[in-house]
């Protein structure tokens, strides 16, 4: 994907962190996806719906927006005058507790959200999987930690990131907690290359949390962090 195509798109007003769309094309490039119209995608912590745009566009699937800071509404107007409502279901639910139908998505995408609510062991196969279709795939970008400094993330970033640091792992460490079931056919993480350009897009907003991220990314983000990226292939159905 071309992340020039949809530059109109992202702004102070849609971005909540660092730029969520890179993140994606990353995924996108490193994973592509050949999907068509009747194919169904959660969007897991989509936030503002700027990736869940993308998603529509890119993919041309039915897209679910799921976010529980923002809401369906708020969303929901969005969508229509970005002139994709019809093709994108906005839903406000929290990821430990979600309705949808077993094995409804033949992909699902989370972009800078999934360290809030699966960093449990258990997680992925008992509130994820469940919804996924056979052959599925699982495309994440989020937040993490460099693989040399994984058992001190709390005394490494508590001054940034507060109680919240634990949140951020690496990839090693996400790839366990994701674990093995008969339904993976394989995991993989990565350190992701796109991180000093996410980083300076977020910074070109000038917002409050921008700025304040801004003063600990010398110190803190940028020589102990990364973003993890984590590609998920299930497998298909024996009969």
């Amino acid at each position: 994907m071309n992340i020039v195509d949809y530059k109109e798109y992202i702004s102070a007003e849609t971005m909540m962190g660092p730029n969520s769309v890179r993140i994606l094309a990353e995924l996108f490039d490193k994973y592509p996806l050949e999907l068509v119209p009747n194919d169904m995608v959660l969007d897991l912590g989509c936030g503002t719906g700027l990736t869940s745009l993308i998603i529509a566009k890119e993919t041309g699937a039915r897209v679910f927006a799921n976010d529980l800071w923002v809401s369906a509404e708020e969303n929901r107007k969005r969508f229509a005058a970005w002139g994709v409502g019809n093709q994108i279901t906005p839903i406000c639910e929290d990821a430990n507790n979600l309705h949808f139908e077993k094995k409804q998505f033949r992909v699902l995408i989370s972009i800078d959200s999934y360290h809030y609510f699966a960093g449990s062991k258990g997680f992925f196969q008992e509130k994820i999987l469940p919804f996924m279709q056979d052959e599925g795939v699982i495309l994440i970008g989020i937040p993490g930690l460099k693989e040399e400094f994984t058992g001190r993330a709390e005394e490494l970033l508590s001054d940034w990131l507060g109680d919240d640091a634990y949140m951020f792992k690496s990839p090693k460490l996400w790839k366990e907690l994701i674990g093995e079931n008969d339904r993976i056919a394989s995991v993989k993480t990565w350190e992701m290359d796109c991180f000093s350009e996410a980083w300076d897009d977020w910074f070109a907003t000038n917002k409050k949390f921008a700025l304040d991220d801004r003063q600990h990314f010398d110190k803190i983000i940028k020589p102990y962090t990364c973003f993890v990226g984590i590609y998920i292939k299930l497998k298909r159905e024996i009969i």
